[in-house]
């Protein structure tokens, strides 16, 4: 576990359990893949964890006492797609995951707050993400956080995975949004 620093955010359950949300390093990217679950995203969290050197991504980790990385947070501040980021007021959530484990005691739902605080302290206004329709735990939990449905998606997207293969997907999603 590294050391704390001051842009870092800790949470503390009501049972003493102690997370820290911090930014993602590069030797971090490994445990982003979760044991071989997203091991396919190799590649593309490699080219976002670039885009956060540029200052076109923030991407932020919960990380637990014993250093295991549990939370992941991507932010993207600005896409060629302005519906999607602008850059100045509107900046898109994904890659948003808690680890099974770890769910239900609020880390999700602190990790959300801390990027809309992040977020609001740096001028935007809006914050969008998409949810896959078969999601149905997660578009509620983003309803609870006051996301609504505006849009659909087709989710029509692809990949380079690990390996150098294209891969396609097709994953419809609900357009979610939020005034922050």
């Amino acid at each position: 576990m590294r050391t704390t620093q001051s842009t870092d955010a800790l949470y503390r359950t009501q049972d003493g359990q102690v997370f820290t949300i911090r930014p993602l390093q590069e030797e971090d990217l490994p445990a982003l893949e979760w044991d071989g679950e997203y091991l396919h995203f190799r590649l593309l969290y490699r080219s976002h964890y670039k885009n956060s050197l540029w200052g076109y991504t923030r991407i932020w980790v919960a990380e637990a006492e014993d250093g295991e990385i549990v939370g992941q947070v991507f932010l993207m501040l600005l896409s060629r797609n302005e519906e999607t980021a602008d850059g100045v007021s509107r900046a898109y959530i994904f890659s948003f995951r808690v680890k099974e484990k770890v769910r239900n005691i609020g880390l999700g739902g602190f990790m959300m707050d801390f990027v809309e605080d992040w977020a609001r302290e740096r001028g935007f206004t809006h914050l969008r993400l998409n949810v896959e329709r078969v999601n149905l735990d997660a578009r509620r939990f983003y309803e609870r956080h006051g996301f609504v449905v505006y849009g659909s998606d087709p989710g029509e997207w692809e990949f380079m995975d690990h390996n150098g293969v294209w891969q396609e997907r097709v994953e419809p999603a609900w357009k979610m949004i939020k005034a922050i």
